[in-house]
């Protein structure tokens, strides 16, 4: 839904001033990016802090030194950076183990389930692509079948919450839901949702991708049968840092997808013996989330990013509905910290496909990294804010980058009439025009 523009004043807040580190410094001294771009998608693969992985770099050069040594006493390493990084995540060390993405958490839990034949898996229409379809082939395996709920964007807790449990039948064995949404940056219910499903006997997973840090005490709001998210996200870890935290009593069931020397042990032990595989970002987790908490504290970095955040949805949606013609602010309900929607000029970024495109066409020309999102045949700019990112990054986008889509939708809506007129008029009912429609 695109909300409507209002005809009344409301008052503008300052833009937030930049963050500064403990001695003084920027905060993207902490990191690595490239200074001669501009970066607006921390929330699709993170950002490491630069201490991170030189302190990973260290502990590989270790690894590489004298093998022998070191990879059989990885396991003994691994339990110690669970104990470490447990209360960052107001977790026993014992109550999670590390995978190297949530999209692997996933995997586990689906190899690890038993459901009946001809069982129903819900999903939303929010859900994460690689997500979705390892329950897609998870009920191809037992003869079921995915049903999605669709979630409209602008609906709040409540609405949301009866639209994915309206979908439960007496056949629904298993809900996945988002606690935040990958293609449009929207919170779910997760605590309500898997509470209904709990009553009713079904299992419950929460793919929190991107929740770690940026929800304080994310997995108890879920309390779900199985709870998985990314660090290397908004938690600033090196990349390949994740955790899955199943309910207790749940498991037993659960083994990493690769088996190896620990496969006898408990959980999360045999998660700790992972072979010859390079774990060092788990070993580094804990550092890069505790220093974030040492340079700016993580409540004041979750209130700055709002006020980043908002602040970027302001400039570029006014300067996109202004150069558009129309309203591209949107109305999205259960909004988060770090992202927001803008909504793009109708006939761009209409598929993933398209998606992923005009995101590499807009880093090459104008050497901005964005996400790009499809919902519901209309696309969208997905940003994110973070401890680096000051309002300068925002006011650039409404600047260089909002003239730039505008001009790639007037060309896409140029070659569109052009293949319709060169469609011959009995053939012209196929042509599919912007908006999904024939």
């Amino acid at each position: 839904m695109i909300a409507p523009t209002s005809t009344r004043e409301s008052p503008v807040a300052a833009a937030p001033s930049a963050l500064r580190t403990v001695d003084g410094r920027r905060a993207d001294e902490l990191f690595s990016l490239d200074p001669s771009l501009r970066h607006l998608n921390h929330s699709s693969f993170g950002s490491p802090l630069r201490a991170a992985t030189e302190l990973q770099e260290r502990i590989r050069a270790e690894m590489f030194a004298a093998p022998v040594r070191w990879f059989p006493a990885a396991p003994e390493l691994i339990a110690a950076a669970r104990a470490e990084l447990a209360p960052f995540l107001g977790l026993e060390p014992d109550a999670f183990a590390f995978v190297p993405n949530a999209s692997a958490g996933a995997s586990v839990v689906y190899n690890s389930l038993d459901l009946p034949r001809g069982s129903e898996i819900v999903v939303t229409d929010h859900g994460y692509g690689a997500v979705v379809m390892g329950a897609e082939r998870l009920a191809r395996r037992i003869g079921g079948r995915v049903v999605v709920a669709p979630v409209d964007l602008e609906v709040d807790a409540d609405a949301a919450a009866d639209a994915v449990i309206g979908a439960f039948t007496d056949r629904t064995a298993l809900v996945v839901v988002d606690q935040i949404t990958s293609p449009t940056a929207r919170g779910l219910p997760v605590g309500e949702i898997c509470a209904a499903a709990r009553e009713r006997g079904i299992v419950s997973a929460v793919d929190a991708a991107h929740a770690p840090m940026l929800l304080e005490n994310a997995v108890a709001a879920a309390d779900a049968d199985y709870w998985f998210g990314n660090l290397h996200k908004f938690g600033c870890t090196a990349p390949g840092a994740a955790i899955l935290v199943p309910r207790p009593g749940l498991c037993d069931a659960l083994y990493p997808l690769i088996d190896s020397w620990g496969a006898p042990l408990g959980f999360p032990q045999r998660f700790d013996h992972q072979g010859t595989l390079d774990t060092t970002a788990w070993l580094t987790a804990a550092m890069a989330i505790g220093e974030i908490e040492r340079q700016f504290g993580w409540a004041r970095v979750r209130e700055h990013v709002t006020a980043l955040a908002d602040h970027g949805e302001r400039v570029i949606s006014g300067a996109m509905s202004a150069a558009s013609g129309v309203p591209c602010r949107v109305a999205v309900g259960m909004r988060t910290a770090s992202m927001r929607l803008v909504a793009l000029p109708a006939g761009i970024a209409t598929t993933n496909e398209e998606a992923n495109a005009l995101r590499d066409v807009v880093l090459a020309d104008l050497g901005i990294e964005a996400a790009f999102t499809s919902f519901r045949g209309r696309g969208y700019l997905r940003f994110s804010a973070h401890v680096y990112n000051t309002a300068d990054d925002y006011d650039d986008f409404a600047e260089r980058a909002v003239p730039h889509l505008i001009r790639l939708a007037a060309e896409a809506s140029t070659a569109l009439a052009t293949t319709y007129d060169a469609t011959p008029a009995a053939n012209r009912s196929t042509v599919i025009h912007p908006g999904g429609e024939q």
